[in-house]
């Protein structure tokens, strides 16, 4: 054999290594006990189990950030590990979304892979999965995406919406054009922290138009850190305002009193609230997301997930607003720790579902409480 030959092998067999003993690789950080489709799915559907699904799920959108990743290390479709994350539940990739500024990846298209359940003799797609799933994948601390995820962040900090970014409205096309071919209820939109936030306020829009998709929250990005700042003091809200005034326009926030894109909403909302109940996980650990687990006054009532994942949460009375929130407490966290997607498919993974309404999901859904506005609306 020569040299050349031997090198190449070589370098070869290092870049299997490499992959196989990644820290993200499936087999290293993925779910230990989660199974995968097979003909008894047929009888019984795994996808019936909400811990299943939140699990299947989160390995969606964590494959979404290796796509990322991928594109970044430049690793070929032979070492890439993004596809170790969904095909394995029979799923493949259909499109990814692609940020026009920086040329990153920061969403996935993931759609049933009918040829390879045919392969296992799964002849039709399991009840309760999803023909298509919407993954959002949240901030990635790495040059080339650094920038225009932070303004992101910053743009929810200090306007409490991003529907100024191009990101919402590919999120938004994208989502709208999957329930158009497949029907509302055979879709289902995820997103962990940032990617969250994009996933409930595209969720909350087309809810409004009376398309009501599935969608699953994980450490969704609190609307109360920028308003928490009134609570330091005076100087702290005049340094914010100066913050604000540096930051993108507010021009396309969507406001709970009315936006254009609210025109055309479904006039019966409580309808809506029944047909559309976002699923919430938070870590009370996550600074970032916390407040969500603030009640609004009441009782709360609560049990074990595994016993309650798919009873519909209560409505509330007054026109407050409830959802399914699923509340993980460990005691005191670090923040990576808490914030982290990896936690949503631990094996040891004890989760509270409270139906207390929560002062932050009120605000955030009350407008598919109210009437859409008129054509002589005023629009900020």
């Amino acid at each position: 054999m020569s040299n050349q030959k031997l090198v190449q092998r070589e370098t070869e067999n290092e870049d299997q290594n490499n992959r196989l003993h990644h820290p993200y690789a499936f087999h290293v950080s993925g779910p230990r006990k989660v199974s995968v489709p097979n003909w008894r799915d047929l009888i019984n559907s795994s996808w019936k189990d909400g811990n299943y699904k939140r699990t299947v799920i989160a390995c969606f959108i964590q494959a979404v950030y290796l796509l990322e990743l991928d594109r970044q290390e430049k690793r070929t479709e032979e070492n890439a590990l993004a596809p170790k994350w969904f095909i394995p539940f029979k799923y493949k990739l259909s499109r990814t979304l692609i940020d026009e500024r920086d040329g990153s990846i920061y969403g996935a298209i993931l759609e049933w892979d009918r040829s390879a359940a045919l392969s296992d003799f799964i002849l039709i797609r399991p009840s309760c999965a999803p023909r298509a799933v919407l993954a959002l994948r949240g901030t990635l601390l790495k040059g080339p995406t650094l920038r225009r995820d932070i303004e992101d962040d910053l743009r929810f900090l200090a306007w409490e919406s991003l529907k100024g970014s191009v990101r919402f409205k590919g999120a938004l096309e994208a989502l709208k054009s999957l329930a158009d071919a497949y029907g509302s209820h055979n879709v289902a939109v995820a997103g962990h922290s940032l990617g969250a936030g994009f996933a409930l306020q595209i969720g909350k829009a087309l809810a409004k138009n009376g398309l009501f998709i599935e969608t699953h929250l994980f450490n969704p990005p609190s609307v109360s850190l920028a308003m928490s700042l009134k609570n330091v003091g005076e100087k702290a809200v005049v340094v914010w305002q100066k913050v604000k005034s540096m930051l993108p326009s507010a021009a396309a926030t969507d406001t709970d009193t009315g936006t254009a894109t609210d025109t055309g909403a479904a006039s019966n909302n409580v309808v809506a609230f029944n047909k559309w109940v976002p699923h919430l996980y938070v870590n009370n650990s996550d600074y970032i997301c916390c407040y969500y687990t603030d009640p609004a006054g009441g009782e709360s009532g609560g049990g074990a997930a595994s016993e309650k994942e798919n009873v519909r949460p209560l409505s509330a009375a007054n026109g407050q607003v409830a959802a399914k929130l699923f509340v993980l407490s460990k005691g005191k966290q670090k923040f990576m720790e808490a914030h982290g997607l990896e936690q949503w498919w631990s094996d040891d993974l004890e989760l509270e579902l409270a139906l207390q309404n929560s002062k932050l999901i009120s605000k955030q859904l009350k407008s598919l409480y109210s009437l859409p506005p008129s054509s002589t609306t005023n629009h900020r």
